[in-house]
């Protein structure tokens, strides 16, 4: 591919992997970089090693945060509601278009029904866990239209339902198989305002 250079051709399958980008892709940026080395790879992989020393994703909520602080969901303000999404880009763009107040639980992505819905990479107990331990009057459920977002959702809400609590998903705006990250604002704020509670069979 690069000349036969395995180090280059490792660093394009790397960044091959990355949301939006393909080998050709990839291979442009790498040779981008390669063409300035002092000024573009020394302080990306500077970067890249501060954040991988420096910044751990919370056990309890999911979301980031650095390794020697405590967490947003332990030291900021107290909210009646919850907001459950799949991965940390869904809750960035949910919390830029000013739609919501409240925590978020970031679940780190979803059950999948080729891998036996296997949960133990996901932020699910540690969800019961808040939601028991915190005095919720709501829970958002606002994973995406997909199959895998709606075969969660419905986990969760068998999880958690109980009298005490509101149980809510997204409306409308919302469409099937649909991701969180690509809706924009206004699309995001009806889902938000005429979300609509979970109902149980």
């Amino acid at each position: 591919m690069s000349n036969n250079i395995p180090e280059i051709d490792d660093l394009i399958k790397q960044f091959s992997k990355l949301p939006g980008l393909g080998p050709k892709s990839a291979k442009r940026i790498i040779l981008k970089l390669i063409s300035n080395k002092d000024d573009s790879i020394k302080p990306l992989a500077q970067s890249l090693a501060k954040v991988y020393k420096n910044v751990a994703r919370c056990v309890q909520c999911g979301n980031l945060k650095l390794v020697q602080d405590k967490c947003i969901c332990e030291k900021g303000k107290v909210f009646d509601k919850i907001c459950v999404v799949e991965n940390l880009a869904d809750m960035w763009v949910i919390d830029s278009a000013n739609v919501y107040k409240g925590y978020y639980h970031i679940l780190g992505g979803t059950l999948n029904s080729s891998d036996g819905f296997q949960q133990k990479n996901l932020l699910i107990d540690s969800l019961v866990k808040r939601i028991k331990t915190n005095n919720l009057s709501e829970v958002i459920i606002a994973t995406s239209a997909t199959v895998e977002g709606q075969t969660t959702a419905h986990y969760i809400e068998d999880l958690i339902q109980n009298d005490k609590i509101k149980i809510t998903k997204l409306a409308q705006g919302l469409p099937v198989g649909g991701e969180i990250e690509q809706l924009d604002d206004g699309t995001l704020f009806s889902a938000f305002k005429n979300r609509v509670p979970v109902t149980t069979d």
